[in-house]
């Protein structure tokens, strides 16, 4: 992860200085980075005096987020022209307006600042933005600007950020060597007050009954392709039906079907609706997943990413195996 610099942080300082409204949106589908980072400007912005609307187009289906969810509305406040020139955009984890979902009122126009650590990210032209694919999560970028534009951490910021930053690193499990200034962060967020044991419950406790049935499914239907490189298992729409869609927990699915002997990468596919369906991809080191998935028009990290597209499970399924056979 990169230090940012004194300009980055100016930068950004007088983005909030030239404005007098806020609108702070994540990518649809939140996860906890997304959230965290979005609560974490908003943060800056209380500190700084500026008022703020959170918006997401949800659903907040994760088990650590849910209780965040009446935070956010997926309705933009009516502004007037007159406010409209006076307000400014911070999009975080994700880098487009159009990743950001279904939300009622336009976005296009607003002067934009971009806080995003994906691979993937394209800026539009006219956003001013920070890109840092070393960075672990965009709160740990988040993070940063409170420190340049705040000060010190309190408590409720460390909390708020340190969720971000353990569920992207997967409790740090995704960490590689060059992670030193990651930890020197989370120790000031722990430093601050944010607390390990409670986050990692939080995330991990909680769960549903029929998410543990639906994993057991999930796990008796994967199959193995390209000499057993890759794991694909798939979920209908009658599974949805028959387990349901809250607290639906993928991240134990890759980690358990990650841990297999030979395996280099996991597709999990999602019959969402009748015409369409998201995909999550998870490897290891060799693998960049982020490609495969933008090549749907998706996007995301090395080793975790993911994509929203049209078709059913029985056409998309065999072109995303091809995909991965020219990589495996």
């Amino acid at each position: 992860m990169k230090i940012l610099t004194k300009a980055q942080i100016d930068s950004f300082n007088s983005f909030i200085d030239n404005h007098n409204f806020f609108l702070v949106a994540g990518h649809k589908d939140p996860d906890g980075d997304a959230v965290s980072s979005s609560l974490g400007v908003a943060r800056i912005l209380e500190k700084k005096g500026k008022p703020y609307q959170l918006l997401s187009a949800g659903p907040f289906k994760r088990q650590e987020i849910k209780d965040k969810e009446n935070l956010f509305s997926s309705t933009m406040d009516f502004l007037s022209q007159e406010e409209r020139n006076q307000t400014g955009l911070i999009i975080v984890d994700c880098s487009e307006i159009s990743r950001l979902g279904e939300i009622d009122g336009d976005l296009k126009g607003f002067d934009t600042f971009v806080i995003d650590h994906h691979k993937t990210s394209g800026v539009e032209e006219g956003f001013t933005a920070i890109i840092d694919p070393t960075a672990p999560a965009a709160s740990c970028i988040v993070q940063m600007l409170y420190e340049g534009v705040v000060g010190a951490l309190d408590k409720t910021a460390a909390d708020i950020l340190f969720t971000g930053m353990a569920t992207d690193t997967g409790f740090f499990r995704f960490l590689t060597t060059d992670s030193s200034e990651v930890f020197k962060a989370t120790a000031r967020m722990v430093e601050a007050g944010a607390n390990p044991r409670t986050t990692y419950d939080e995330i991990t406790s909680g769960k549903p009954y029929l998410t543990r049935k639906l994993l057991g499914k999930l796990l008796l239907t994967a199959e193995r392709y390209c000499n057993g490189k890759l794991i694909l298992t798939s979920e209908t729409m009658e599974d949805t039906r028959k387990y349901g869609a809250d607290g639906r927990d993928s991240d134990a699915l890759y980690q358990l079907l990650l841990s297999i002997e030979g395996v280099e990468a996991v597709a999990f596919v999602r019959q969402e609706t009748e015409h369409s369906c998201t995909a999550g991809f998870r490897s290891r080191d060799k693998v960049d997943v982020s490609e495969i998935a933008a090549s749907f028009g998706g996007g995301g990290h090395k080793n975790a990413s993911g994509m929203s597209v049209e078709g059913k499970l029985e056409t998309l399924i065999p072109e995303i195996i091809k995909k991965f056979a020219r990589v495996l």
